[in-house]
């Protein structure tokens, strides 16, 4: 499943990046590699289940590459074939204390927060969403 987000791995786990074209997905995710985080894939991501686990990867055409808006198509080192932990889910109204969420994607439950992506605490928010579950490896 080709599936529109950009994709980041933070501590052997994918964390998908999903919002509208412009939202801030790679942005995010810049932030989050700046903080030791690695590329997967950056607006597209190819998605499929395997052995119950979600799995995250690139299409060959932009492995390797993040867009970084005002510069263009920039290559860096990424990682491939990364199980899913968690989905942020940008350009919606982040809840103050929300309830979980799921979204089922490749028929496997998917942890789900909406986080503003352009607060300065962002990939702050976004790793501790990763401990709050205890999702990290």
């Amino acid at each position: 499943m080709l599936f529109h987000a950009s994709c980041v791995a933070v501590g052997g786990r994918a964390v998908l990046i999903a919002g509208d074209s412009g939202a801030g997905k790679s942005d995010l995710a810049l932030r989050l590699i700046d903080r030791g985080a690695a590329l997967v894939s950056d607006d597209q991501v190819v998605l499929s289940a395997e052995d119950g686990q979600l799995i995250a990867s690139a299409p060959a055409t932009i492995a390797g590459q993040i867009e970084v808006r005002g510069l263009g198509i920039m290559a860096m080192p990424h990682r491939t074939a990364m199980p899913v932990s968690l989905l942020i889910q940008l350009g919606a109204p982040a809840e103050r204390m929300p309830e979980p969420r799921a979204r089922t994607l490749c028929g496997i439950a998917v942890p789900v927060v909406a986080l503003d992506p352009f607060e300065p605490s962002a990939p702050i928010k976004a790793e501790l969403a990763l401990r709050q579950w205890g999702l990290e490896p």
